[in-house]
């Protein structure tokens, strides 16, 4: 990799700290290829990204920063999963390391908040930013739908006096 491209990829890698909320750091234990394709699809899926990059690089791109007190997990064979929703990305890789002891959770760091492993594990356990949507929504339309049913129960229960005084006249 020459410098030109190392640049590029300290650039990105800025970008990216500035865009997301959520910054999950994992050490990578000799995942195969099949492996790691499996948790980039997990993670784009939830709408996360899952980068391996050069420590050194890493830590050049978290200067000036508000994830700089993370570049001290950045040791030994790291890769960042980032998300722009804080549950996501979490999420993905403690689902994944359950399942494949090949992937350890290091920590992480959500806006200037250092996350150790519990922490991490912690946010995983929230729901995601679709699912509280979903439940303001419901909360939402149940009033509307108990006021319908309020509203038109006088008249079914009308309807049913009705047709059993039809029936029990035939």
């Amino acid at each position: 990799m020459d410098r030109s491209q190392k640049a590029d990829l300290v650039a990105e890698l800025k970008n990216v700290f500035t865009e997301t909320s959520v910054v999950v750091i994992t050490r990578n234990l000799g995942l195969s290829v099949a492996q790691s394709t499996d948790l980039r699809l997990k993670m784009r899926d939830a709408g996360a990204q899952f980068k391996v990059a050069k420590n050194r690089l890493a830590k050049i791109a978290l200067e000036g920063t508000q994830y700089g007190s993370i570049s001290d997990l950045l040791t030994g064979p790291t890769a960042l999963a980032t998300s722009i929703d804080p549950v996501a990305a979490a999420k993905v890789a403690v689902d994944f390391a359950k399942t494949n002891d090949r992937l350890e959770i290091v920590g992480g760091a959500m806006g200037d908040t250092l996350l150790d492993v519990a922490g991490i594990k912690a946010l995983a356990e929230l729901p995601s930013l679709d699912e509280l949507r979903a439940k303001i929504v419901g909360l939402i339309q149940a009033p509307a739908t108990k006021i319908a049913r309020t509203v038109s129960e006088p008249g079914a229960q009308l309807a049913r006096v009705f047709g059993a005084y039809g029936a029990q006249a035939a």
